[in-house]
């Protein structure tokens, strides 16, 4: 009898990025950082590497920015800009500020595997920061930079924080910052009623829509349950459903109304007086179905605002986005519409992902195997199959160009 031992290990994919003159290479774990909803943001960690006897006394800053993106490109003339760059986080990396510095297991590993020239960094983000957006234009031939919200790490070499910074010797990494699904949930489903009356006619025509639940993620198929009712002398021609998608830039007081999902039908119909008629309904909302996509391939609509604790989402900064599901009746020309719209949230299911690779988008189910394969931050600090070498971290370079978190 032959005993086997199979020891199961698993890589580690850390994302890395060079300067132009490839004397400084930066290292982060993850690409996507959460904001849970309860006052915890990821920190941003990750190691810079710097090529021995390069900085000859200068040093190497880092920082955490954001841009803030509330006009056209094109629209700014005589020096007028829409747009802000705010600096989030600041620290000068090498030489070390901190004499003693917690850091992460991954760093750890990281700073054993290139040496004495590998240095760790961390940045917190505010509980204020907005989370990614970007607002696409619909226009494929649009290269203008998006509107919404983007975040950066960037590195640089200087003798000190105000010196001008060369392309030669910076590195700058597109991060999102996301939001995952809340824990609470309503006691009730959430539904809307709305009526309509007739100026020379009696009676009135009600809608009822009811949704299977308040909270979706993205790729999920949302039930709509539809209920009309004609007390009236009018009669319906026609149902339209719509999820609708809204945006507010809070810079600008501007607002923005999108379609992402849409059904027309005449089943049931024509709904003459006296009578009713009630059907449950499936719409889908994703990207992919929805102008043209730019950036990552691992885009998808943008995630509701979600409010942090003890605040309203009105209050947020950045860009505000919500969902409703509308319920549209036709009575032809003369007779209008009656309109009904049902809050919901769309969001990110909070799953178990592989460090520094971005989680499945508009796939909500994960299979047995997929959840086996995937770890996330806590899993693999403490986890007892790896062996604790440099052999199973795999780096991938940094190739992100556009954050695509939503954006319709």
């Amino acid at each position: 009898m032959i005993l086997v031992l199979l020891f199961l290990v698993i890589s580690l994919k850390v994302y890395k990025k060079t300067t132009p003159n490839g004397k400084v290479t930066v290292y982060l774990g993850k690409r996507d950082f959460i904001d849970h909803c309860d006052g915890n943001i990821d920190p941003v960690e990750g190691v810079v590497s710097v090529e021995k006897d390069y900085l000859k006394g200068r040093k190497v800053y880092g920082e955490l920015i954001t841009t803030y993106r509330y006009g056209r490109e094109e629209d700014e003339v005589m020096g007028v800009k829409f747009s802000k760059i705010i600096p989030i986080a600041m620290a000068q990396i090498i030489p070390p500020e901190q004499e003693k510095m917690q850091i992460t297991k991954l760093q750890q590993r990281l700073l054993d595997k290139l040496g004495g020239n590998a240095y760790p960094f961390h940045f917190k983000f505010p509980s204020t920061a907005p989370a990614s957006v970007v607002i696409q234009s619909g226009d494929p031939n649009d290269k203008s930079k998006p509107l919404g919200v983007e975040y950066r790490v960037r590195t640089f070499v200087g003798e000190n924080p105000e010196d001008v910074i060369h392309k030669r010797s910076t590195v700058s990494l597109a991060i999102k910052k996301l939001q995952y699904a809340p824990t609470m949930r309503l006691d009730r489903l959430p539904s809307a009623l709305a009526s309509k009356s007739f100026t020379f006619s009696q009676g009135r025509v009600t809608m009822e829509i009811t949704l299977s639940k308040e909270i979706f993620y993205h790729g999920e198929s949302i039930y709509a349950t539809l209920l009309v009712t004609n007390n009236s002398r009018k009669t319906v021609k026609n149902l339209k459903l719509f999820v609708m998608q809204h945006v507010e830039l809070t810079m600008v007081n501007t607002q923005i109304m999108n379609i992402v999902a849409s059904l027309e039908t005449r089943e049931g119909c024509p709904i003459t007086p006296g009578h009713s008629f009630t059907k449950q309904f499936l719409l889908t909302p994703l990207a992919s179905n929805n102008s043209n996509k730019r950036g990552d391939d691992d885009v998808n609509l943008a995630s509701s605002t979600i409010s942090t604790t003890g605040k309203l989402v009105a209050e947020s900064l950045g860009v505000i986005v919500g969902y409703t599901v509308r319920g549209k009746l036709c009575f032809g020309t003369l007779g209008g519409e009656l309109v009904a719209d049902v809050p919901l949230k769309l969001v990110h299911q909070e799953l178990i992902s592989n460090v520094g690779k971005p989680f499945s988008k508009e796939k909500p189910v994960i299979k047995g195997m997929q959840r086996l394969k995937s770890i996330d931050r806590a899993h693999y600090e403490d986890t007892l199959y790896a062996p604790d070498d440099e052999e199973n971290i795999v780096f991938e370079d940094f190739a992100r160009n556009r954050m695509s978190e939503a954006e319709e």
